[in-house]
């Protein structure tokens, strides 16, 4: 059974590779994205070293960082769900000898793995050319930071797959799809660092599983979180990773007997 889930992720690999102009611009895009932020929160220092806890530069790190970590956590897993709901395709497997949320999983890390080595790292280096960027120089850092990202991974997708399986109640989920892409992006830290947020608010986002997708991974990468503190936050990854996995798998159980075909 492994080696078909292997498989599975050879093949959404080898099918991203086929679209891989698409990923090729979006260099240029998030290059961009990054450009735009690094002269924003340059401009919001000003002549301040330190803010939220970050100096200038572990800022504009953040910011690089936290968007080339996105291009591989990222997937459209809950469309996808959702789409394989409303035709009924979702209902033939069912009938297959693997598990449907593992194959969601494995389709996911698939295309993660694609961004990763022809997206993510690539644009990694085109933006530390051409803006200020402190990257780590201890190896355990970037070891403890790869092991966060591929948990990062693990965590949206889950929240991308819970998402996905309320098409089997809502009927048409897009709104709550759109709500969800938005507060990931928001609360997790990609826009503005949970530091950043007033004392109450940065108190309730940390209930959220939603900062240990970006901002925790990112303040390892930065330097913000050292010593023995990597830990803890890692810890808080791993409790967040345990913890999706009840409400999924008892919304699984549950949507498996409500399924009806909407389209023809």
């Amino acid at each position: 059974m492994l080696s078909a889930y292997v498989e599975i992720i050879r093949m959404r690999f080898l099918m991203m590779l086929a679209y891989r102009v698409n990923y090729y611009s979006g260099i240029i895009i998030y290059a961009l994205n990054i450009g735009a932020y690094y002269f924003l929160w340059k401009a919001i220092y000003g002549s301040k070293e330190l803010l939220g806890g970050m100096t200038v530069h572990q800022m504009t790190t953040y910011v690089a960082v936290s968007w080339m970590a996105r291009a591989f956590y990222f997937n459209n897993l809950d469309r996808e769900i959702a789409n394989e709901i409303k035709d009924g395709s979702v209902a033939t497997q069912f009938i297959r000898p693997y598990n449907y949320i593992i194959v969601k999983m494995m389709q996911g890390l698939g295309e993660g793995l694609f961004r990763f080595l022809l997206f993510s790292t690539p644009g990694m280096i085109i933006v530390t050319l051409l803006f200020h960027v402190e990257l780590p120089t201890d190896p355990k850092v970037w070891v403890i930071f790869l092991i966060m990202l591929f948990f990062s991974f693990l965590i949206n997708s889950q929240i991308n797959i819970i998402t996905g399986l309320f098409a089997f109640f809502l009927e048409n989920n897009e709104g709550m799809m759109r709500m969800k892409r938005v507060a990931v992006d928001l609360f997790s830290g990609l826009v503005v660092p949970m530091s950043f947020f007033p004392g109450w608010a940065e108190g309730l986002m940390k209930l959220l599983p939603f900062p240990a997708i970006t901002y925790l991974p990112g303040s390892v990468f930065t330097g913000k979180v050292a010593g023995s503190a990597v830990y803890g936050v890692f810890a808080t990854q791993l409790f967040w990773f345990a913890l999706l996995i009840i409400p999924l798998f008892l919304l699984w159980r549950s949507a498996r007997t409500r399924l009806f075909v909407q389209g023809g």
